[in-house]
């Protein structure tokens, strides 16, 4: 009886030990996981101005390319041509830009990744 006693009583505080230790690994999970999310959002909110800096070129250029076009053939047709030039330049600058912020997103994959033997 007297052996089954301590039997039990060593049982539980192995138990309440590992319990313990369980609870700061899920705290350190949760903060290592808060640091990721925050992480994100940051690298979101980079993506997010780059992207739309990206549209506001690219549709700019590509109206330019657009008026270029159609002063093709007229009176100006020179003018046209370097507009088509410049205005397709342009819209191509535009489209790097957006999909250069794209770049933003696997970021943290990417570090993790590096960081693993």
């Amino acid at each position: 009886m007297r052996y089954s006693f301590i039997f039990f009583f060593l049982i539980s505080l192995s138990t309440h030990a590992q319990q313990t230790a369980d609870v700061e690994d899920f705290k350190k999970e949760v903060l290592t996981l808060r640091a990721e999310v925050q992480n994100i959002r940051v690298n979101l909110a980079k993506g997010e101005q780059k992207f739309k800096r990206g549209i506001l070129v690219a549709t700019i250029g590509y109206s330019v390319t657009i008026a270029g076009g159609l002063m093709l053939g007229r009176k100006h047709d020179e003018l046209g041509k370097g507009l088509l030039i410049a205005g397709g330049t342009t819209g191509i600058i535009g489209t790097a830009m957006m999909l250069d912020a794209f770049k933003f997103l696997g970021r943290p994959l990417r570090e993790k990744q590096k960081s693993s033997p």
